[in-house]
């Protein structure tokens, strides 16, 4: 289910070659004699050159010849503040990693069994909190991260916390991560949604552009028609926002539990265009079909008919230009 960069987390500097590189231990001249120190003063001559004086930001020459060490040493050298380093949450002792579904913890196994068990434990309190406490279950996230930020999983957790705080820029560079790790599209309409968060739907146009949607899921591929609408609607495309939620999915002959959500896009987004009658039995059809699904968790169950008398549109191949499989953020959905 991951941006913060969970890269080298090592907290060193890089510190390059040796400050001093000509002093390579018991180094004599072609004479025999010991080697004439350098003159630090100029750095004149080949081989006197102190690459000191043209130190990077941060790594400062010695300020006097008293011997005192270099700024950027002197930082390094300070002790680590234990204390007020962010702490990962803490697991009630009843949580165990056998709390996490079977085929999550199945992807730990690359992990040693010690940390294994422990981001099996944190993500299994992600599941528990992210409805109630989407805060602290974004922090486990982060904490199961922190032990294991090369599994896909862990980042698209990471992803979907971050998103559920409104930290849309976090949210989006950990889904960008876990597609690049994983190679799956499922997330590509959280990802669109963030750009939306972030005030560029034009960019969460081109990110849902660039997937073939015939290779995605029914219902990734509604979620999808669902925040391209939306960021139609951003840019004041109205037509083409509701363009982009005619896809053989919005059938009110049948429905799934991705059916209300379209229903209720469709019925908005006609609202919009003020097409009120229409946009009435949209929103009628997506409470029934609310009402027809809850409840059923049965596979033979999963099909419903709420058909009632409305016109349904007529789906062509392409009912608009390859332009228009495109829509807006969603401001409320």
């Amino acid at each position: 289910m991951s941006e913060r960069d969970f890269g080298d987390r090592s907290g060193r500097p890089d510190r390059g070659r040796d400050s001093n590189p000509g002093a390579r231990g018991g180094a004599r001249n072609r004479d025999g004699a010991e080697p004439r120190p350098r003159d630090a003063g100029t750095g004149s001559g080949r081989g006197g050159y102190d690459k000191r004086q043209d130190a990077p930001s941060g790594r400062a020459t010695r300020s006097n010849s008293g011997g005192s060490r270099p700024d950027w040493q002197q930082r390094v050298a300070r002790p680590i503040d234990y204390e007020n380093k962010p702490k990962s949450p803490p697991i009630p002792d009843e949580i165990t990693e056998k709390d996490l579904e079977l085929g999550l913890r199945v992807q730990l196994k690359t992990l040693t069994p010690e940390n294994a068990e422990k981001v099996a434990r944190h993500l299994a309190m992600v599941s528990i909190l992210h409805d109630q406490d989407p805060e602290l279950a974004h922090k486990h996230a982060l904490a199961a991260a922190e032990r294991a930020g090369r599994i896909g999983m862990v980042r698209e957790t990471v992803g979907v916390t971050a998103y559920g705080v409104g930290d849309y820029a976090l949210a989006l560079r950990e889904l960008l991560t876990y597609r690049r790790i994983s190679g799956s599209n499922d997330q590509v309409p959280l990802m669109v949604d963030c750009e939306r968060g972030l005030g560029r739907p034009e960019r969460g146009l081109e990110l849902g552009r660039e997937v073939d949607r015939t290779k995605l899921s029914p219902e990734v591929r509604v979620n999808l028609a669902i925040v391209m609408s939306g960021a139609r609607l951003d840019l004041g495309q109205n037509d083409l926002a509701l363009a982009e939620l005619q896809i053989p999915e919005l059938n009110p002959e049948k429905v799934f539990d991705y059916s209300a959500p379209l229903f209720h896009a469709y019925a908005e987004t006609l609202s919009v265009l003020g097409r009120d009658e229409e946009s009435k039995r949209w929103r009628k059809l997506a409470e029934r079909a609310e009402q027809a699904y809850s409840g059923y968790n049965e596979p033979e169950d999963e099909v419903f008919s709420v058909l009632e008398e409305i016109e349904i549109p007529e789906f062509v191949e392409k009912p608009v230009e390859r332009e228009a499989w495109k829509r807006e953020p969603r401001n409320d959905r």
